[in-house]
């Protein structure tokens, strides 16, 4: 356990649920951790007991990515874990593959809808169909060449990744049903309200219940590890750590005993201070870039050690660029920092004269 999360309290302990199985979180409250064959090696997802139409069963809050270890853990909890009863609708908290990547296949399999945001449902549309801009791709390869990126090994690798989002989502559903901020979604008897995020994802949409005050909070609100936020070739101008700051602030309402649910973690309460880290952390990188950049102006790429000082194999690396270009640009629409686009081609951050 690391300094910040000794700040922080772990009611289960280092219990953990095994694979195909479940843990009861909360009452009504389900807890599944399913493997990833990422650095990020892990995702929780969420059962909720639930009745819709007059039929008991169960509401799926997030999927896993499309693999065939996942269904395979997915149909051992269908046998052991739902009693008897059938899952009645797919819960998406935002688009990125360890989150809806089985959508269609568990919507399919138990003939329900996904609910989701618009934003992040289109967003998703557009990626499994038309190619990837996240980690991928030509539009990935000029997007990184322009802030800096010149190992042509490296870039050769990224525009070959132009199906990486449909590897690992590669259908959706052909309809939703819409979360938006503020709305009340009614599960098992209880009423869920959305909370909308940015800057990790389009819209992210968390939910929380004030009856039992649990918080399920995806990727934006995470116990140990910081949530990647970054700038894409599909928004570049984007000032994506701005949103997510902003979007963070808004869980300190919440009541301080709320027990958080993170998409990667165990669960947690200390969701007030958690914002608080996350800000001075974002906070101490913001000042060791500025530092960097007013005395020479840096590129992205040139950026990327001060903010990350590990290795970084090319997957890592990606979403290292996209969050140094986040923080530069944080830095620029702030005022804090100009920016000027090089004879090279490459956009360079600094205080010009």
């Amino acid at each position: 356990m690391n300094i910040l999360e000794r700040e922080l309290h772990y009611p289960l302990g280092d219990t953990l649920p095994a694979p195909g199985e479940t843990v009861e979180v909360a009452a009504g409250v389900r807890w599944i951790r399913m493997a990833l064959p990422f650095a990020l090696d892990h995702i929780n997802l969420w059962l909720l007991r639930d009745t819709i139409d007059g039929v008991e069963g169960w509401s799926v809050v997030d999927c896993c990515i499309s693999h065939e270890a996942s269904r395979a853990q997915w149909e051992q909890i269908f046998e052991t874990q739902l009693e008897g009863l059938p899952i009645l609708r797919v819960i998406v908290t935002h688009m990125h593959p360890d989150h809806i990547g089985l959508a269609d296949w568990l919507c399919r399999r138990w003939n329900v809808p996904l609910w989701i945001s618009a934003t992040d449902y289109h967003v998703a549309r557009v990626l499994t169909s038309a190619g990837d801009t996240l980690a991928g791709g030509d539009a990935a390869a000029d997007f990184f060449m322009r802030h800096g990126l010149a190992d042509p090994a490296t870039l050769a690798t990224i525009r070959k990744r132009n199906n990486y989002y449909a590897d690992m989502v590669p259908a959706l559903p052909e309809s939703f049903v819409r979360m938006m901020d503020g709305d009340t979604v009614r599960i098992g008897g209880r009423d869920w309200r959305c909370i909308s995020g940015y800057g990790h994802a389009p819209e992210h949409i968390a939910l929380y219940c004030d009856e039992i005050k649990v918080l399920l909070g995806g990727d934006m609100m995470l116990p140990r590890i910081s949530t990647n936020v970054s700038v894409h070739a599909g928004e570049p101008e984007a000032n994506s750590l701005r949103l997510f700051l902003d979007s963070i602030e808004r869980f300190k309402s919440l009541p301080a005993d709320t027990l958080g649910l993170p998409a990667h973690g165990k669960p947690f309460t200390g969701i007030h201070r958690r914002v608080e880290q996350l800000k001075e952390h974002h906070r101490d990188r913001l000042a060791e870039l500025l530092e960097a950049c007013t005395a020479r102006p840096h590129s992205a790429a040139e950026g990327l050690p001060i903010l990350f000082k590990r290795q970084l194999d090319v997957h890592q690396m990606t979403f290292a660029m996209g969050e140094t270009v986040a923080h530069l640009h944080l830095l620029y629409f702030s005022g804090q920092l100009q920016r000027r686009l090089g004879a090279d081609g490459v956009l360079r951050f600094g205080v010009f004269a």
